[in-house]
């Protein structure tokens, strides 16, 4: 079953294009955006602590020369608890983990640091991307390069080749990631002011200071032993799940004159289902169509916050398997309004577009 939305609180919606009035689900959704101090630390405590620990496990194994395997299977362990670690990251971008600003700053950046991000400029480039998500003619910050079938079709055949190549699952989940975490984030992103230079800059200082220390003591082959599979497993997770989030077949994707905030939210943000482990790991994110209707819901509260608010339950769920059929949907088709894979096209000459 497609995603789709019904609301069956306050009038009924089996319609996909009929949004509930923002001005009520927001107050609604309202009393759900309340950081809680407590909870948060919680959060940091069973989060924090399991990943220090197994960076303890594999500085023990690669210094008593352990069998490399057993230090690659604590890294895969690592990664995902690094993951949790960066929806924390996440939700101080948005003030929502902590009750209090000064709170979610500085959290936000020794975050920044374990997960090769610096908070500042993340903030801005994420706030961006809530703000455009699924306007077609604001694409380009915090999304995924997505073409229609017209511009493909249009495109000269370098640019075509590109966005295959980068569509790719092996580049998109592997090498895109990896340049994303460790050469993208130590640049300034385009328009970053003083504040977002900063995080950059005191980001990158953290961790060359991080490296020379765990150089000095445990070996730089070591340390990257233990970093770059560690970081590499986290950053092709976390990119699948920001992929998933935007890229499946009924997403909403609309031209700036017709495009709807609410709509964005229900519509062109899964809710991810998944099993209870993987969505505790991954800090309730699948409910990404609750977070993107209201940003500063800490994601301690997402669960309840679907349970209880009925105008949520019409959202069909993004199952775990029919998740991977998303892999071949690259185009979107603005006439049949999905997603199309390349194969659907195939055929169709270039500069050629169907009617």
């Amino acid at each position: 079953m497609p995603q789709t939305l019904n609301n069956p609180e306050p009038a009924p919606a089996s319609a996909k294009n009929i949004a509930p009035n923002r001005k009520e689900l927001i107050q609604t959704l309202s009393l759900y955006a309340k950081p809680d101090h407590r909870k948060a630390l919680y959060q940091i405590t069973n989060t924090f602590i399991p990943y220090i620990g197994l960076w303890a496990l594999m500085i023990y194994s690669v210094v008593q020369g352990f069998s490399v395997w057993i230090t690659l299977l604590l890294s895969v362990a690592a990664a995902g608890f690094l993951v949790r670690l960066f929806v924390l990251f996440h939700d101080c971008c948005h003030s929502a983990f902590f009750p209090g600003r000064t709170a979610n700053r500085l959290f936000g950046y020794i975050a920044g640091i374990l997960t090769f991000t610096p908070f500042e400029d993340w903030k801005r480039t994420h706030v961006i991307h809530h703000a455009k998500s699924g306007d077609l003619d604001n694409r380009g910050v915090g999304d995924v390069w997505t073409l229609t079938v017209d511009e493909y079709l249009s495109a000269p055949v370098f640019k075509r080749l590109a966005y295959r190549i980068f569509r790719n699952p092996l580049i998109l989940f592997s090498i895109t990631p990896m340049v994303l975490f460790l050469i993208v984030h130590r640049f300034p992103s385009p328009g970053a002011k003083k504040s977002e230079n900063f995080s950059v800059i005191f980001t990158n200082a953290a961790i060359a200071i991080l490296i020379i220390v765990m150089s000095l003591t445990v070996g730089f082959q070591n340390y990257l032993l233990i970093q770059l599979p560690t970081i590499l497993v986290a950053a092709s997770i976390g990119m699948w799940l920001f992929y998933i989030q935007h890229q499946y077949e009924d997403v909403y994707w609309s031209r700036s004159n017709d495009w709807d905030l609410t709509r964005s939210g229900l519509e062109g943000s899964s809710y991810y289902k998944l099993p209870a482990v993987l969505q505790w790991l991954v800090g309730n994110i699948g409910l990404h169509h609750i977070h993107h209707v209201r940003a500063n819901i800490p994601n301690y509260n997402l669960q309840r916050c679907h349970n209880e608010v009925p105008t949520l339950h019409g959202v069909t769920p993004l199952t775990l398997r029919k998740s991977f059929q998303s892999l071949w949907l690259n185009l979107w088709d603005e006439k049949a309004q999905k997603l199309v894979s390349f194969a659907s096209i195939r055929g169709i000459p270039r500069g050629k577009i169907p009617l």
